[in-house]
């Protein structure tokens, strides 16, 4: 029988995913949230939510006690653990099933063999599974480690045997860094594990990142749901996953598949897995360059492609095994369809190395027409206390460039502010040539980071649309209505004259020549700041309140008020003579002076104006008239 009742021991998006597919089956939702969660989108879709601590994760959504103290006061049959905080929690595992509820995830046996990378490889070399040559012995001696990279060979890698997230891993290039490479390693792997065991890969020297979406039940079914290229990392994290693997062969993906199968059998695996390997691309995907790499004993941040490309909710399948269903579909019955990617949409500036961004999300609006998981809304924030993911854009084409290009289109739509986020990133990431054609390594986003990461200045497309903006805003405020593409008659004086606008972005000042063609950006308000989103990219710009420049009029010699506004400065007399470029008036609109300059050589035949008086655009301020 079917779950009645669900507590998501989860937070943000994947909380927000779980709740939709148990809606749909009619099971009642227990969201759990911190301080910093109460008004959350995963806490407002849930039937029920429970407070269970304060902001810091350690004090919250790792506290396994509480959030069982959750379960009982509202009466749940389940926990769903969804990925992070408690999901590879043998141990929350084992409290969960002792307090008579159901654990949506494996047999905590399970976590168990495959949470420790050394034993882990050990159980597939015993269940015929390939893995990386290395060493993954428990001797931990200095000395026996040395040997054993010696005799795989250099570069090898030293990786923490509790790892994860790209935490305790140091590449060595030869003998003479390696006693250092092996003691920051272990200390890292102290401080973030609790754990400074170590074992010792061959470095792969054009590696893939492919995992397998495996599923079993309790009746003694297993099966795959087709493998993920997950090669696109920075830092050893993902950021663009998809499916299936680019230049993957029906025979390597028999044998890729045909591993992952017989790794979950081997650990008497149930529920949603993930086993992941790394190939050796440089000469292709071929069966005997793909090894085990580790397993991961719950749901993936990218489990949507699969779900994509198969027409599967992975979800439902989680629940309907938790229940003591046997797998919905056999092997034969799952087909692979098309092409899906997901991008991570973090809250981070690639300029400033990736740093998160944290604040108000006063603007949070994301592309329509293709699948969006998010667990932030517009008017929320985005804290320090957890992961800087805020969404995952996901699309499926009938093919590979389709859903390279649909994706980038995608990422360049995002309008967050003034949270940074990394779509521009993203989009130009994925515009890369190297990229749609399939040429990609775990090492693709360094070896480009270069060219991928936006350049610092904004865009003239950017500049033209903010000085646009103010111009027309500055029309709007002044009661004039029309057509905003004719706003600039007051600004051209005689049909001549160009128009710089002083705007100031990111500190810095940029004079922009208003141009006539409409601008390729988009720019709204929002508070203070004139917001202009762009291929991905945000730009918040303020008017400079120092001196604007505009050539005065040409033809009959008029200077008009460009805006509504207040007369500043008059600086000539009527019979003064000018020079072209000479400073004339000064008129202060919208927070910013602009200056009018003489067009032509001539002499001042009349001044209307005065300092401080009030002027709608168009009103004359001063004459010039032609020497001779």
């Amino acid at each position: 029988m079917m779950i009645e009742s669900l507590l998501i021991a989860n937070r943000g998006e994947i909380a927000c995913r779980i709740i939709r597919t148990a809606r749909r089956l009619g099971i009642r939702t227990i969201a759990v949230y911190s301080a910093a969660d109460a008004g959350a989108p995963h806490v407002l879709d849930a039937d029920e939510a429970v407070a269970i601590g304060p902001a810091p994760a350690a004090q919250s959504y790792l506290q396994a006690d509480r959030i069982l103290a959750a379960a009982r006061e509202v009466g749940a049959a389940a926990i769903h653990p969804g990925y992070g905080f408690l999901s590879e929690n043998a141990g929350f595992a084992e409290a969960v099933a002792a307090a008579g509820l159901v654990w949506v995830g494996p047999p905590a046996a399970a976590i168990r063999a495959m949470g420790l990378k050394g034993a882990a490889k050990s159980a597939m070399q015993a269940a015929g599974v390939p893995v990386t040559p290395g060493y993954h012995g428990d001797d931990q001696d200095e000395n026996r480690l040395a040997a054993a990279a010696a005799a795989i060979g250099y570069p090898v890698l030293i990786k923490a045997v509790a790892g994860g997230g790209g935490k305790g891993m140091r590449k060595v290039l030869d003998p003479a860094g390696f006693a250092e490479a092996l003691a920051s390693c272990r200390r890292e792997a102290a401080a973030s594990f609790g754990d400074d065991r170590v074992l010792i890969e061959k470095f792969v020297a054009s590696p893939r990142h492919i995992e397998v979406q495996v599923f079993a039940d309790r009746h003694g079914n297993t099966v795959h749901l087709f493998e993920r290229d997950c090669s696109l990392q920075r830092r050893h994290q993902k950021v663009i996953e998809e499916a299936p693997a680019p230049g993957m062969t029906d025979e390597a993906r028999a044998a890729i598949c045909d591993a992952a199968v017989r790794a979950a059998r081997a650990v008497g695996y149930e529920g949603a897995g993930t086993v992941e390997f790394i190939a050796d691309a440089s000469a292709g995907l071929r069966p005997d360059r793909i090894w085990f790499m580790e397993m991961n004993t719950r749901l993936q941040v990218e489990h949507p492609v699969t779900e994509l490309v198969t027409g599967l909710d992975l979800v439902e399948w989680q629940l309907r095994v938790a229940s003591g269903e046997p797998l919905p579909r056999r092997q034969d019955d799952i087909v692979l369809t098309g092409h899906a990617m997901e991008a991570r949409l973090y809250a981070e500036d690639p300029r400033t190395g990736f740093l998160p961004s944290t604040g108000p999300l006063d603007r949070f609006r994301l592309p329509a027409g293709l699948r969006v998981d998010t667990g932030v809304v517009e008017g929320g924030q985005v804290t320090a206390f957890y992961d800087p993911m805020v969404a995952k854009l996901i699309v499926g084409a009938a093919t590979r460039p389709a859903a390279a290009r649909a994706l980038a289109a995608a990422c360049r739509a995002v309008e967050v502010w003034p949270v940074k986020t990394n779509a521009a990133f993203l989009a130009r990431l994925l515009d890369q040539a190297d990229f749609v054609a399939g040429a990609v390594d775990t090492g693709f986003i360094e070896a480009r980071l270069d060219h991928v990461v936006p350049p610092g200045p904004p865009p003239p497309a950017a500049l033209q649309a903010a000085a646009r903006f103010l111009v027309d805003e500055g029309r709007a405020a002044g009661g004039r209505a029309g057509d905003p593409w004719r706003a600039l008659t007051g600004f051209r004086l005689g049909g001549t004259a160009p128009v710089v606008v002083p705007l100031h972005c990111r500190d810095e000042l940029h004079r922009v020549e208003l141009q006539g063609a409409a601008p390729a950006a988009r720019a709204v308000r929002i508070g203070e700041d004139i917001v202009v989103f762009h291929d991905g990219e945000a730009f918040g710009f303020r008017p400079a309140r120092i001196a604007g420049e505009i050539d005065g009029g040409a033809g009959g010699g008029s200077i008009l008020s460009p805006m509504p506004g207040r007369v500043v400065e008059v600086a000539v007399a009527v019979g003064e003579r000018v020079t072209k470029g000479q400073s004339v008036a000064t008129v202060e609109a919208m927070k910013m002076e602009l200056v009018l300059k003489a067009a032509f050589d001539g002499k001042v035949a009349e001044v209307p104006a005065r300092p401080g008086d009030q002027v709608v655009e168009g009103q004359l301020l001063v004459r010039l008239e032609k020497e001779g």
